[in-house]
């Protein structure tokens, strides 16, 4: 199965749990609130209950464009959704693609592998987003890879999970 919903909303908690612990005071919290400049008070401020339903939400987009960055098998059915015979049964294009699968379908399916995509995401993807952000927003260097740094485990544990989870 190439997209696995339970593996999607399993992994979109990962950053809520990495977050709650990475950002906690006595781990990077405190580092976190110096280098972005923001009080207890702002803290407290916030509606949570918004603010984790949101981030669980975007979480929840975010896993499903990593299943398709640590899953390689996918990008053969976008190759071919428009051939003719696709997704036909018994046509000669799915008989080929079902013996494909069935011989290629797990390759590269381990946690490793998918936990190494999620860190060239992080480094090649996350953190040229967020770090320009940062730079206009004139923030310390030390911002960046604090932020960089949490990306780094959770898009790593995202994909590990994505990609073993079969």
């Amino acid at each position: 199965m190439l997209m696995n919903f339970t593996a999607i909303f399993v992994s979109a908690l990962i950053p809520l749990m990495v977050g709650a612990i990475w950002y906690h005071p006595k781990v990077m919290g405190t580092l976190w609130m110096r280098l972005s400049g923001t009080t207890e008070e702002q803290i407290r401020s916030g509606n949570m209950v918004v603010i984790f339903v949101v981030t669980y939400l975007l979480s929840v987009l975010l896993a499903i464009t990593m299943n398709y960055v640590v899953i390689h098998q996918a990008h053969v059915y976008s190759i071919l959704v428009d051939e003719p015979g696709f997704m036909e049964e018994g046509s000669e294009l799915m008989i080929w693609l079902n013996d494909f699968m069935d011989q290629y379908g797990n390759n590269f399916r381990s946690f490793k592998h998918g936990a190494f995509h999620g860190v060239l995401q992080a480094v090649f993807f996350a953190l040229p987003v967020f770090g320009i952000n940062a730079l206009f927003e004139r923030r310390p260097w030390g911002y960046i890879w604090l932020h960089l740094s949490y990306w780094v485990i959770s898009l790593a544990l995202m994909g590990g999970i994505l990609c073993a989870w079969i």
